[in-house]
Parts: structure tokens; C-alpha cells; sequence
């Protein structure tokens, strides 16, 4: 499991940033599907989750920053702060070692930890999509993943205010795979709004 989280991890970092690479200086300040969030926001609220990743895999508990806005977070222009990030994160994935003990709420060695930063970046790349207008397939082997890593974890240690998830939202009749993951993860995304660009304000 700890080379596949690797492997996740790695392709989620190019995930994101494929649908960065479309968002313009303008879509920045866009609301996104996270409720009072902007693109800018959700830039920098995942940038902070992949830096606790990066101290988890040098084996150091990881810290969280409380901005005002996740949005403060980024310095300058965002699709360099992005690049920064990813470079870092990269340079510290080649030499971590992912099956070394870590206590987390998640289990007990560092890929076990990292399930949430690997899941966060397709399903915030999603969100970030969806703050533009595009609508995007999240892989079904993420998919599979999340629920393999997730779903013997209680319910309380995931879903609630300030964990990962919301509570499970429905799915929509005649749902994606991509649209009943997101229901998963609590997000409130009938079907045929969706599918015209648009979406219902929920926590993310």
C-alpha cells in the first residue's frame, strides 16, 4: 500500500495542477463549491495539506496553520506558489520511507497518514474545476483507494466539523462514479446542476 500511495500522491500532485494550469488571474477570486471560499482559497487550504504530507514523510508531526482566510496562505503569484509546492513535496516523496511507524488517527505508518492529503488533491482539483466551469472525471483507482483507506476508520474520526468530510451527502439518481464519490466525501451535487457548470455551496 505504501508504494501505491506513493504513486497516488506523485499523480495527484499532477492532477491538480492540470486544471490549475486553466484557471486565469480574473478566476482566482471566484467562489468555489467550498461555502466562503475562493479558487484562492482552496489553493491555499490544499497547499497547507500537502505540507503536513511533507512532515509526515520526514517523520514530523505536522503542524496546521490557522490564516484568516486559507487564501493568505499563498505568497505571490499562485501558479508559482503551486510550483513551489510541488517541487518540495517531490524532493521529499523520492527518499521518504512510507512504511515507517507513525501514529495517526489513520493508522500506524506514514502512507497510512497520507491518505487524506492523496485524496484531497483530486477531490480539490474537482472543486477547483468546478469553480471554473470544467467538469473532470476523478480516476476510479483514487476512488477504490479512498474507500480502502477510509472506510473501516469510524465515522467520528473523518466527518464533522473540522475533519475531513462532511457528512455523506445522496448521490443523484443516475450518478457518476465521479458525482457518488463526491456524495461520499458530503458534497451536495445533484446531477443536472452539475452538468451545466454550476454547484450548491457546501463544506469541503
Amino acid at each position: 500500500m505504501s508504494s501505491r500511495t506513493a504513486e497516488l500522491f506523485n499523480q495527484g500532485l499532477d492532477f491538480f495542477t492540470a486544471v490549475l494550469a486553466q484557471v486565469v488571474d480574473d478566476d482566482w477570486q471566484r467562489p468555489s463549491p467550498c461555502a466562503g471560499w475562493t479558487a484562492r482559497d482552496l489553493l491555499g487550504h490544499l497547499a497547507s495539506t500537502v505540507w503536513s504530507a511533507i512532515s509526515m514523510m520526514q517523520g514530523i508531526e505536522p503542524t496546521w496553520p490557522d490564516p484568516a482566510r486559507p487564501g493568505d496562505l499563498v505568497e505571490g503569484d499562485p501558479v508559482e506558489f503551486w510550483r513551489g509546492t510541488v517541487l518540495r513535496a517531490r524532493h521529499v516523496l523520492a527518499d521518504a520511507d512510507l512504511t515507517r511507524s507513525m501514529e495517526s488517527p489513520l493508522g500506524r505508518t506514514v502512507a497510512d497518514g497520507l491518505a487524506i492529503p492523496v485524496i484531497d488533491l483530486y477531490v480539490h482539483a474537482w472543486d477547483l474545476a468546478a469553480t471554473i466551469n470544467l467538469v473532470i472525471e476523478i480516476p476510479g483507482t483514487v476512488i477504490a483507494y479512498a474507500h480502502e483507506q477510509l472506510d473501516p476508520v469510524p465515522e467520528e474520526i473523518i466527518r464533522g466539523e473540522n475533519r475531513a468530510f462532511a457528512t455523506k451527502a445522496q448521490a443523484p439518481a443516475n450518478a457518476t462514479p465521479t458525482e457518488e464519490f463526491l456524495a461520499w466525501t458530503g458534497r451536495q451535487l445533484p446531477s443536472a446542476v452539475l452538468r451545466q457548470g454550476d454547484f450548491p455551496l457546501g463544506r469541503c
